[in-house]
């Protein structure tokens, strides 16, 4: 068995820059071989930081054997291309949100990873956050009784505060093709299905786009709010509502509430954690915090925990706790939701 995993990072954005590089090279039983990107001087920069090498084209990364795993940092629309060529060259895959474009393109990467015995995780940070693992843990002890309800929200002023660019391919359809939904529903869509353990097969939704704009004034041509009502396969019923548009900062908070209690997580300043039974006493806990967009490009060091999971999941043969099956159960909820948003009609989510 390999004791350390050698990378290559295709794609050199923002995220490659604050997240998945420094993340692996903070591990030591990760080694960084090199980058691609289609923008050759970002991949020297990467380099420069990092270490490993340019590598002149995606074909030619593939074709490294030495490589072991890849990171797939590109824009939405070549997630599928990209994730299903690096599995097919023998690659291990963790793959940022959302999985892909359309339902077919991810059960078509799901297939790839099991047909190549492969790996493929999605890098769903929210599933690592203390709070979040606590929380899953006194809902599955029964500490809040039966959960019958939530509302969960996560909202920044958008992809402009996280890229530093006013222009990027985030808020333009034919690259990204959908807006904050699969953005950041897709993390808080997931984080239900982790914390409950029980599927969303109902969905009512609202798309819109009330404000963000393009650096020439004109409004974005993908939704920058949305608005959802999930129900569970258990009746648990909750919302979510996200947002590119709350230009006053960051809100990333989620309740849960059940006939014994409420668990708050993420919506106090001081605590990341609190339980608020029906009888007892209040339980408050400094876990952790959720680092902001603005925070780590303000250089604020952060740890997701996604790139150990991955690492550990490849070199020690455990299993993640967001493989592809498991992300596509939220992928499955995000169409749905863009489905009833057109229709203006409920929708059941398709489960197989």
């Amino acid at each position: 068995m390999k004791d350390l995993l050698h990378v290559g990072i295709i794609g050199c954005g923002r995220i490659t820059e604050l997240r998945h590089a420094p993340e692996y090279a903070n591990n030591p039983r990760a080694k960084i071989m090199g980058f691609v990107d289609s923008r050759e001087e970002k991949a020297k920069e990467m380099v420069k930081l990092f270490g490993g090498k340019v590598y002149p084209t995606l074909k030619d990364m593939l074709a490294d054997k030495s490589i072991d795993a890849v990171s797939v940092n590109v824009a939405n629309i070549a997630h599928a291309e990209v994730a299903i060529a690096a599995l097919d060259a023998g690659k291990h895959v963790l793959l940022e949100k959302p999985m892909a474009v359309t339902l077919k393109e991810c059960e078509d990467i799901v297939a790839a990873g099991k047909r190549n015995n492969r790996l493929v995780m999605l890098g769903h940070n929210q599933r690592f956050a203390k709070a979040h693992v606590k929380a899953r843990d006194m809902i599955r002890s029964g500490a809040i009784g039966t959960p019958l309800a939530f509302r969960t929200t996560f909202g920044h002023a958008g992809p402009e505060c996280w890229t530093g660019n006013a222009d990027s391919w985030f808020i333009h359809k034919e690259r990204a093709a959908f807006g904050v939904l699969a953005d950041l529903g897709i993390h808080k869509t997931d984080l239900i299905h982790f914390l409950l353990e029980d599927p969303i097969v109902e969905v009512s939704a609202f798309l819109g786009t009330l404000d963000k704009r393009y650096p020439d004034g004109g409004k974005i041509d993908l939704e920058d709010n949305a608005t959802c009502l999930y129900r569970t396969h258990a009746g648990v019923m909750g919302t979510l509502h996200v947002s590119w548009t709350f230009n006053s900062g960051e809100d990333n908070a989620t309740r849960v509430y059940g006939t014994k209690g409420v668990l708050r997580m993420y919506d106090d300043p001081t605590y990341s954690l609190i339980f608020e039974p029906v009888e007892g006493k209040r339980k408050k806990y400094k876990l952790d915090e959720l680092t902001s967009n603005e925070d780590q490009n303000a250089g604020k060091a952060a740890n997701t925990g996604v790139i150990d999971a991955f690492v550990s999941g490849v070199l020690d043969n455990i299993h993640p706790v967001i493989d592809g099956e498991e992300a596509l159960k939220a992928m499955r909820v995000i169409f749905a939701a863009a489905d009833s948003a057109k229709t203006g009609k409920m929708v059941r989510v398709r489960q197989k």
